[in-house]
């Protein structure tokens, strides 16, 4: 799963790999010149990006006649957010027991003098 998740996150590092697939969740499924539209690079860049995420997993392209329309991949994003929500839960719960410790040192201690 690592290599995966290497694979995934080395994808999304890109801002125009994250806006092609931000693009596709919005409109379900394009063509390499439609997912081009909106950036000032050739087609042929766009489609060495497009070639990243299939890599990764994130996109699948399709056959229709002459086109090979992109759509996103079944849950692409899963390995990722598991991922992310382990790490919260354990942030979180560092964050927790932090708490109750300043919690505990901060609370005026018997026979202390206020």
């Amino acid at each position: 799963m690592s290599d995966q998740l290497s694979e995934t996150f080395a994808a999304l590092a890109d801002p125009t790999r994250r806006e092609i697939v931000a693009r596709l969740a919005v409109v379900g499924e394009a063509t390499v010149n439609e997912l081009a539209e909106p950036f000032a690079m050739t087609v042929q860049a766009v489609s060495k990006h497009l070639k990243v995420l299939e890599k990764a997993g994130l996109i699948v392209r399709g056959r229709k006649a002459q086109s090979r329309p992109c759509r996103l991949s079944d849950n692409p994003l899963g390995g990722v957010v598991d991922w992310i929500e382990i790490h919260r839960r354990r942030t979180e719960d560092r964050f927790d027991r932090f708490d109750q410790l300043l919690q505990k040192t901060l609370q005026p201690q018997e026979g202390d003098a206020s």
